[in-house]
């Protein structure tokens, strides 16, 4: 979980490998349960992409690289105004924002910010009163739809 949290801190793609996948023994449903347990552990980072490898036999190596182009790609993933908005219209019907000092706080527009990451400025009437469960709402709702996995993900809130 450290490393996980310098990783987003320095604002990198991540993901998880798994290695020495031959040495375990199977049952059914074992890499499921596996992967299931591991998300549980790195509960806050529950979109990093998952793959269990081994080198002796040779076992989805090729899927390593893969994934690490497609965490890559989403890194530079660009969405158009025009979709941002229509989630964000989305979104907020969906949730109603909270209020702040007796107002309701209203989502003017968004609109992707020039990153190295997926960034986003969110423009309200009250930036300062979106906490961070609300916050958490929004980045995950962005990251189901426009599969962000891998790759961190940052709203900023300001005045409109």
């Amino acid at each position: 979980l450290k490393i996980f949290s310098i990783a987003v801190h320095r604002k990198k793609g991540v993901m998880l490998v798994v290695n020495k996948w031959d040495l375990v023994k199977k049952e059914t449903n074992t890499m499921r349960d596996y992967e299931e347990g591991l998300r549980k552990k790195l509960q806050p980072f529950s979109d990093v992409p998952i793959i269990f490898t081994s080198v002796l036999e040779k076992q989805r190596i090729f899927k390593v690289v893969e994934t690490a182009l497609q965490v890559y790609e989403n890194r530079k993933r660009k969405i158009e105004q025009q979709e941002l908005y229509d989630w964000m219209l989305e979104a907020t019907q969906q949730q109603a924002a909270p209020s702040y000092r007796g107002n309701f706080i209203r989502f003017k527009r968004i609109e992707q910010i020039p990153s190295q990451i997926p960034a986003f400025a969110l423009y309200c009437n009250f930036p300062e009163g979106v906490r961070d469960p609300y916050r958490n709402y929004l980045e995950n709702s962005l990251r189901r739809r426009y599969d962000f996995s891998g790759s961190p993900v940052h709203i900023y809130f300001r005045k409109s």
